[in-house]
């Protein structure tokens, strides 16, 4: 049996089994099992020919915003419209076959935005170019998942299983599991909160199913087996996500204000141009990239270039952004206008 039966014949015992106190220990080890299959359903095929054409794409500028969607979303016409990039538009699928860099340039900072290949139902199985899609996708800050307003909610569901089942973890938080495999001394369990998703028992065989049998683990929130599982893969990356539903002129202004209210999401319609300047007011905010502006001392400051960091930063972060040209001595370095 090969790993895509595999995957499959554990969804359906998944799907079929009731959760309950009883079946609480079958259904982790049986997510604990799914999560290594599909690991090894990702790891590149030894036979596997070179990188598909399109997808060598540099990483370039402040930030990287992957544009992913089903065909023919918009997702090409959005990219012409954010950027001077062309990206070939037609109202058939498949119209972009490569990965499509432009650039924005908002608030100052060049945002690197990617038009990648329209994802398919089981591109996690490597249909289409899933694989590459995903895989780009992966290294982004923000997603753009673009969404058609008139059947958003079935392709949202869709992707959000698509990227769910690589790894990537749509504005969620990192679990506060401490987990430290060791050399020995058994598996040492503790929690600061009280657990009502798992229990030490639990822990202790998805750990077994991983050959993990001596390790501290360190619950400092209530967490599922799924995202304990996620603290043992080590691998997932947790990213904001933009849901940008396009093609809102296409249906009622009732439909239009429910999809606006949601969580994490935006409406906008590419072919008459609404919303865009939102859109990208939501996408800054996403990004947490702020301006900052340097003077030297006696001299007026300069608003003309801007250093963009990520919020948060500290003025050590400042000759980063600034080059090898620009940057000054850190000991030199001060806060406000002084």
């Amino acid at each position: 049996m090969g790993i895509l039966e595999k995957i499959s014949e554990i969804e359906k015992e998944i799907a079929r089994t009731q959760k309950n106190k009883a079946t609480e220990y079958h259904l982790g080890l049986l997510k604990a099992k799914l999560a290594k299959y599909r690991a090894q359903l990702l790891e590149p095929s030894k036979s596997a020919s070179s990188k598909g054409e399109g997808f060598d794409v540099m990483k370039s500028g402040d930030a990287r915003v992957a544009l992913i969607g089903f065909p023919s979303v918009g997702k090409s016409t959005f990219l012409s419209l954010m950027t001077s990039t062309a990206s070939e538009a037609a109202s058939y699928e498949f119209t972009t076959l490569t990965c499509i860099p432009g650039v924005i340039e908002y608030k100052g900072a060049n945002i690197q935005l990617l038009d990648l290949p329209g994802i398919i139902e089981g591109a996690a199985q490597g249909k289409g170019r899933g694989r590459q899609v995903i895989a780009v996708a992966r290294t982004a800050d923000v997603v753009i998942m673009m969404l058609d307003a008139t059947k958003g909610e079935v392709q949202r569901s869709l992707l959000e299983k698509e990227l769910e089942s690589v790894g990537i973890r749509l504005n969620k938080h990192k679990p506060n599991i401490y987990f430290k495999p060791k050399k020995g001394g058994g598996i040492s369990f503790n929690s600061t909160v009280t657990l009502t998703q798992c229990s030490e028992k639990l822990v202790q065989l998805i750990l077994h199913e991983y050959k993990i049998f001596n390790a501290e683990v360190l619950f400092r929130e209530d967490c599922s087996p799924d995202e304990f599982i996620d603290v043992i893969v080590g691998n997932r990356v947790y990213m904001p996500c933009l849901y940008v539903y396009n093609k809102i002129d296409q249906i009622s202004m009732e439909e239009v204000d429910r999809l606006a209210r949601k969580p994490n999401s935006v409406v906008i319609s590419c072919g008459m141009k609404l919303n865009l300047d939102y859109l990208l007011e939501m996408l800054w905010e996403y990004l947490a990239l702020t301006c900052i502006y340097t003077k030297k001392r006696g001299q007026r400051p300069d608003f003309t270039d801007a250093i963009i960091l990520r919020k948060g930063a500290s003025v050590d972060d400042i000759p980063l952004g600034l080059g090898q040209s620009r940057a000054p001595a850190p000991s030199t370095a001060r806060s406000g206008w002084a």
